[in-house]
């Protein structure tokens, strides 16, 4: 029995409140995940690929955890495995592999290279290894949206573990574990370029390896329920609260203003969508999927910005990059290679693009009275100072384009060289005759069962499966322009 002045965690070095935003936020951003992303691409798919997409989402959320946990999460934040100096601190590409959970998990939080860059954590190592582990299970279900509806399930299960840890943990390692790039000054305050970015350039990268879904499934990529859609979009904008407030790892000012950034960013980011939309395209019709191409724009753009960045900054941002993104989404992807490769969901536009875009962008609009860390590197207020507020010699410009250059061509180069080299073993694409049936043929299960299936059971007796392309009777035949499947 414990006695009356028992203190359940240790005097110093830890704040009740803190730890409990952490694992709040890290809780919003699993939620993204699961369902956020699950539901959104299980609508947004051809009914017969909906049970096969939200697998593969739930089967690579625990692929990472158990990854994270064994080996991953010290490649990311932990000591530089081949040290380097720069700016005569430590540094290097990438931290030792090596389990993350055991005895240390209740000791203060700590991220070896950043030690006297930045005030102590006032939470347990664990908070910080679930927090930071949300962030890694979304990457690869970010990219999932570019392959669906022909890659292979074997070969994703083999190829998620892989690129967590070739991948994931350089990226995150050389802009948040204090590598080179944050030696460097470049800044990424929650994942447009360790995410995002990443996500949108081995997407892109992935479905040129594999291969374009079957032509007539492109032609009639119909989403099979948008109330699904709109779920799953909401249960993500919400949820980034946690992804853009967790980041500054204290529960203070900065945090409240990342938030309100990322949701006036997202609003403005939606409008400017609906509008051009509405003037531009084809149509001339708003539409629920515009408004989630938006959405997600705003969301992404914002991510690295977000506690650098002022309220009309934030404005600047989701009109700025939702324009671009637009044009991009509806001229772009005619032409060149964007013509060529079969991106199911367009995620090198909404999350290749948007976190590029945003993070160039730091370095335009990053206001200097935005405090990050008060008492950082012995000052009263540690932040950036972007190209409108003094920094004339376009220095932050030039960090944030050299990073995004870094982590396009690791992640693409590295991307490639994993889905060969799996692809020796595995075939990375189904065959035509399972793209032709979809769900039933992969998992024997299908996401709106007909009368007459009698069981859910492997080896089900199926009398009757889905509609040839999955698309039944009562559903569209064509899809207009503005209403294009999208991420």
């Amino acid at each position: 029995m414990l006695h009356s002045g028992y203190i359940p965690y240790p005097a110093t070095g830890y704040s009740s409140g803190d730890a409990s935003w952490q694992l709040t936020a890290a809780t919003l951003v699993g939620l993204m995940s699961l369902p956020g992303l699950a539901v959104l691409y299980g609508g947004l798919v051809q009914k017969k690929w909906a049970v096969n997409t939200m697998l593969m989402a739930f089967s690579a959320f625990s692929i990472v955890l158990v990854v994270w946990a064994l080996w991953a999460f010290n490649m990311g934040f932990g000591e530089a495995w081949i040290k380097t100096t720069l700016n005569g601190s430590p540094s290097g590409f990438l931290g030792k592999p090596s389990p993350a959970l055991g005895a240390g998990q209740e000791a203060q939080a700590n991220i070896p290279l950043l030690d006297g860059l930045m005030p102590p954590f006032n939470f347990s190592e664990s908070a910080l290894f679930y927090f930071q582990f949300v962030f890694a299970a979304i990457t690869p279900l970010l990219w999932l949206g570019s392959v669906i509806g022909r890659m292979s399930f074997k070969a994703w299960i083999i190829i998620v573990p892989l690129w967590t840890t070739i991948v994931y943990t350089v990226d995150a390692f050389m802009l948040w574990g204090g590598g080179f790039w944050a030696g460097k000054g470049a800044v990424d305050y929650s994942g447009g370029y360790v995410i995002h970015l990443s996500a949108g350039t081995a997407g892109f990268v992935a479905a040129a390896v594999i291969g374009p879904r079957l032509k007539k499934d492109r032609d009639h990529g119909v989403p099979n329920n948008l109330l699904l859609c709109a779920t799953g979009a909401g249960i993500l904008w919400l949820g980034w609260n946690g992804f853009n407030g967790g980041d500054p790892y204290f529960a203070g000012p900065d945090a409240a203003a990342a938030v309100v950034n990322t949701n006036v960013c997202t609003a403005v980011a939606l409008l400017t969508w609906l509008v051009m939309d509405m003037l531009l395209s084809k149509s001339k019709k708003p539409t629920l999927l515009g408004a989630i191409n938006g959405m997600i724009v705003g969301l992404v753009t914002i991510t690295p910005a977000a506690g650098y960045v002022n309220g009309g900054g934030a404005i600047a941002l989701g009109v700025i990059t939702s324009a671009i993104v637009w044009v991009a989404w509806y001229k772009l992807s005619k032409v060149w290679i964007f013509a060529k490769v079969d991106d199911a969901l367009g995620v090198v536009y909404t999350h290749g693009i948007a976190g590029l875009t945003g993070g160039i962008l730091v370095g335009v609009f990053a206001d200097p009275n935005m405090t990050v860390y008060y008492g950082a590197k012995g000052t009263a207020n540690a932040s950036i100072t972007g190209l409108l507020y003094g920094n004339h010699s376009f220095h932050q410009v030039f960090m944030q384009i050299g990073a995004g250059v870094t982590v396009i061509v690791w992640t693409a180069v590295a991307t490639f060289v994993i889905l060969k080299v799996v692809g020796l073993f595995v075939k990375l694409r189904l065959p035509d005759d399972v793209l032709e049936t979809g769900d039933l043929a992969v998992h024997d299960e299908e996401v709106y069962p007909s009368q007459d299936l009698v069981s859910v059971d492997a080896g089900a007796s199926i009398e009757s499966g889905p509609a040839v392309g999955g698309v039944s009777p009562g559903e569209p035949a064509e899809l207009p322009e503005s209403v294009a499947t999208t991420d």
